[in-house]
């Protein structure tokens, strides 16, 4: 299996095009040679018009270029009718897509009105209860055929109505059929969107995007990775569009990082028509992440014809870190082998960071770069090594760009049969003008976090955000988004949306006041229940909107108190925290 042409030189994935509404009025084209498209997604109550063509309008004012609403009901279903008829009277043609949960009739109304539907191939049909059953084939073949029953209708319609279709599946949301199947595994993912594509192949609509999103970058690169080689395997008639998005990446630093290794990653590799950042933040902030990360793709890849293919050193579809042996890195710190991923500085940056770390503090250089003893190699030049447990970097200045470079130094090595421990670079490429921090933080995390979800890399070096403080700072959040380590509180935090049931911003700042020192505690933070048991199956405690003003606390994915009034919302998860041993106080 293959998802990209080449992992080393720059190739774009051949994907068809996929129309989304009236190209003389507004229309755009996701696949084929177009640029790649940006959405996002409105955050008020359907049923306030005024509310959503003012949403829509900002957004679109920004650059986006499809804009998504929910439609949980067939009552809001219904009134997007009137939506789209304002934004029309408006002039304002950009295509939107009802964002569709359990209610097929929801979206059968809805395909009256907007350009676009997605459906939740886990929830479109079926209810989630967690339950555990072994299909057996007849079993299994009466449920798709039940699928099929629910789903042909809308295909019918989609195809009738010019619309286009998005088969998104979520990590935290498969079908139990599946789950019992497949698991709560990226094979699963797929095999749950195929199933419904194949409805729609069967009535000869194509109109169709695919998207595979989770809240963990590499669960999500793995899913994607995985689609695009099963579509290759299928032939010419499934190459599908690819809608790219990490769900509930949250806000800040955080939520930008998780979304670049995501996304970004799978754009370097040539993957991905169209794009979504969701942020817990007002939606336009969403765009311009867009926008910037958008502009840096060229810029982290390139095409290199003559650049030599070797069999990869890693499995794409599946993580594992790349074996190397323990060596010392300085004194009292090991990198490699089982050892977590350690984090070195420069001179410079030790000298004004330094002075300033307290015995206790987890953010701290764990090595200067100009100390270490390092081999730096030109990865597209012979080269020996006698030794396994030399520590090697690629050499600054090398022709490739940092990814290519850093996977061709470990396909050589491994070809050599040699597994010696690699410091990572976000860049290869010294420059004496500094860039921006929002640019510097994401390009190191799509070069470091790609790497890295590669299962390449034992220490890294951030070099492009230079200052001192804040390079230190961001090494560590990209280990944390990336799953190689926790030195903090780790939120799941879902964007807002017209189903959310509690003012997202505001509670999670709440609840990050309160929590944020609790290293190694995962809290999920959920505005409604679309997502909610699903995406908190890897969180120790989740907060989620069950009823207009009322909150249940989940522990993992199982719920433990219900309908707790808001106010009082915080402070009972802080008291869950406590009763299962998670809790301790705060330092001053």
């Amino acid at each position: 299996m293959q998802h990209a042409r080449s992992a080393y030189s720059y190739q774009r994935r051949c994907a068809r095009e996929v129309i989304v509404g009236d190209l003389t009025q507004g229309g755009v084209v996701i696949g084929g040679q177009h640029p790649v498209v940006k959405q996002s997604m409105i955050t008020c109550d359907t049923m306030d018009t005024a509310a959503c063509v003012q949403q829509t309008l900002e957004l679109v004012e920004v650059g986006c270029q499809i804009v998504r609403i929910t439609a949980p009901t067939v009552k809001d279903a219904a009134n997007l009718e009137n939506i789209v008829r304002e934004l029309r009277r408006l002039g304002c043609h950009v295509p939107i897509v009802a964002d569709i949960h359990f209610k097929p009739e929801a979206a059968l109304e809805a395909v009256k009105w907007v350009e676009k539907i997605r459906i939740n191939p886990g929830n479109y049909a079926d209810s989630k209860k967690f339950a555990v059953k072994d299909y057996n084939d007849e079993q299994y073949a009466a449920e798709l055929f039940r699928i099929e029953q629910k789903f042909t209708p809308l295909v019918l319609e989609c195809k009738r109505l010019g619309r286009a279709l998005r088969i998104g599946t979520n990590h935290g949301s498969l079908s139990d059929r599946i789950m019992n199947r497949f698991g709560d595994s990226p094979l699963g993912m797929v095999e749950s969107a195929l199933e419904f594509a194949r409805i729609a192949q069967k009535h000869e609509f194509n109109n169709i995007v695919f998207s595979m999103k989770s809240s963990n970058p590499k669960v999500m690169i793995e899913c994607y990775r995985l689609l695009v080689a099963r579509l290759n395997d299928l032939g010419s008639g499934w190459n599908y569009p690819l809608h790219l998005g990490v769900t509930e990446a949250g806000e800040g630093e955080d939520g930008r990082i998780k979304s670049a290794i995501g996304i970004g990653s799978l754009l370097c590799d040539g993957v991905g028509e169209t794009i979504r950042v969701s942020l817990t933040e007002d939606s336009p902030r969403e765009i311009s992440v867009c926008n910037e990360l958008l502009t840096q793709i060229p810029l982290l890849t390139h095409r290199t014809e003559d650049v030599q293919e070797l069999a990869l050193s890693y499995d794409p579809f599946n993580y594992t870190r790349r074996d190397t042996p323990e060596i010392r890195l300085t004194d009292g710190v090991n990198c490699g082998g089982e050892q977590t991923i350690r984090v070195v500085v420069t001179q410079a940056t030790w000298d004004i960071v330094a002075p300033r770390i307290r015995p206790k503090d987890d953010v701290r250089p764990e090595a200067v770069y100009e100390d270490l003893n390092i081999y730096e190699i030109d990865p597209e030049s012979d080269f020996t090594l006698n030794c396994g447990n030399q520590l090697v970097t690629v050499k600054d200045e090398t022709r490739l760009p940092a990814i290519a470079a850093f996977r061709l130094l470990a396909a050589k090595l491994n070809r050599l049969g040699l597994t010696n421990p690699i410091l990572l670079k976000d860049t290869l490429t010294l420059t004496t003008s500094p860039l921006q921090p929002e640019v510097a933080l994401l390009r190191a995390a799509v070069v470091l976090g790609t790497l890295l979800a590669d299962g390449i890399g034992d220490a890294i070096l951030v070099r492009g955000e230079q200052g001192a403080g804040q390079s230190l700072r961001l090494a560590f959040n990209i280990l944390q988004a990336a799953g190689c380590r926790s030195f903090k509180t780790d939120y799941v935090a879902c964007p807002s949306c017209g189903r959310t049931l509690f003012n997202l911003q505001t509670v999670t700042a709440r609840i990050k006041e309160r929590t944020q020192h609790l290293k190694g505690v995962k809290i999920a933070i959920m505005g409604c229940i679309v997502n909610g048991p699903g995406e908190m199956a890897d969180a120790d405690f989740g907060y989620v909107g069950g009823a207009p003003n009322k909150i249940n606390l989940y522990v993992g994915k199982k719920p433990v108190k219900f309908n707790i009034p808001e106010a009082d919302a915080v402070d009972q998860l802080v008291a869950l925290i406590r009763e299962h041993g998670k809790w301790v106080e705060a330092e001053v």
